[in-house]
């Protein structure tokens, strides 16, 4: 059965076609009431220059910012971990058994050689000082025996033997002294001061109390394993890589490390490598290389963890984020600002690709202004650009 239109119908389609007519047929230079102001697009200089005009919209999707040149690295990002510099460490403890009477050092103090961190009371240092006073005594009184001695016995007026027995005397005191000053000095190898049976524990380097497990009235003991005090000089760390198998035989004694750390975005501090791994981890197939960190800034803690990159002996190149580059084909390009609100693309060699960022060789030099943020948005516009010409 044949469907048939009805008028209603009929009329509601001529009114759909009547204002698709009266749209078309109005001109495009008659502004609508309440309508916005076009901004005139980007003006095209040359096949790969874009210049906007000031306050247009698209300038503030876009950033620019100089980039220096610096040296490149041999591979990606490797973890790291800052650690104490041990050469420049020491871990402070005590050789007898005790008690801490005072302390007078706290974590964050900075401390001199000699500075007094704790005072002890040791009964072992009371008994072998009090020792050694008696077998000094006791080797005084028979120096002096066998000083009377020597002129009685040249006038026989005692008899040889026990002139012999004196002088045996005399040695076996000097011997009793001896093993008296021995003991002393095992117990204080450091040669702390001492009065009665305190000792003052002191600070053998200058530097920072960066760890104290001493507590008022702790008793401590020789076979204690932990530390009363750590010092340390903070200017001076360790920092350990964690290298692939792939980089060990392009990494040398004396190699520069560049470190960055979460804690401060954008800064970059120096290391230099001063002993390479010996022992591959069967875990994560890689070795420990150490490095001696600079850290003059005192930014650094140890236990840190950071993102190293071991630098080339030769060559330079700018580092670029990936953000910044865009790709056609084989091809590498940058947006450069030449002046304010005019960009121009620039085809560059990538010396290294990183997962965050790339080094780039020729087409960049460094102290330009690259465009790390909106490149997409100026390559979508040339882009555009170009075919609205073909």
């Amino acid at each position: 059965m044949t469907q048939k239109w009805t008028v209603p119908a009929l009329s509601g389609i001529a009114i759909v076609f009547s204002l698709a007519w009266f749209l078309w047929a109005r001109s495009p230079n008659e502004p609508q009431a309440g309508a916005a102001t076009p901004v005139p697009p980007p003006s095209q200089m040359g096949p790969d220059t874009l210049r906007y005009a000031e306050g247009a919209p698209q300038l503030t999707m876009i950033r620019s910012q100089p980039l220096a040149p610096s040296r490149v690295p041999l591979g990606d990002v490797l973890s790291a971990r800052v650690a104490y510099d041990e050469d420049a460490t020491a871990r402070i403890g005590v050789g007898v058994s005790g008690r801490i009477v005072e302390i007078k050092a706290a974590p964050g103090d900075a401390v001199k050689t000699g500075q007094v961190l704790a005072e002890i009371d040791s009964p072992d240092f009371g008994t072998a000082a009090a020792d050694l006073r008696k077998a000094r005594a006791d080797e005084e009184r028979k120096r002096l025996a066998v000083e009377r001695a020597r002129d009685l016995v040249s006038g026989d007026a005692i008899p040889v033997k026990e002139w012999e027995s004196l002088q045996s005397d005399l040695a076996q005191a000097g011997a009793e002294t001896l093993r008296a000053e021995q003991r002393l000095r095992n117990l204080n190898p450091r040669g702390l001061p001492i009065s009665g049976q305190r000792v003052k524990l002191t600070s053998p380097i200058d530097g920072v109390v960066t760890d104290r497990s001493a507590t008022p009235a702790l008793e401590v003991s020789p076979g204690s394993g932990t530390p009363l005090f750590v010092v340390t000089d903070p200017k001076r760390l360790w920092l350990m890589i964690d290298l692939p198998e792939k980089l060990l035989g392009r990494v040398r004694l004396g190699s520069d490390v560049s470190v960055e750390s979460d804690a401060f975005p954008g800064e970059q501090f120096a290391a230099r490598v001063v002993q390479l791994g010996q022992v591959i981890d069967t875990n994560t197939r890689r070795a420990t290389v150490r490095a001696v960190l600079d850290n003059r800034r005192l930014a650094l803690l140890p236990e840190m963890f950071v993102r190293a990159r071991v630098l080339q002996p030769e060559g330079t190149g700018v580092r670029v984020p990936n953000g910044a580059i865009v790709n056609h084909g084989l091809y590498a390009y940058l947006f450069v600002q030449e002046t304010p609100g005019e960009f121009r693309r620039r085809k560059v060699a990538l010396i290294t690709q990183g997962a965050d960022a790339s080094y780039v060789g020729e087409g960049l030099k460094g102290g330009e202004q690259v465009v790390v943020k909106g490149a997409l948005l100026l390559d979508a516009e040339l882009t555009a650009r170009a075919g609205d010409k073909s």
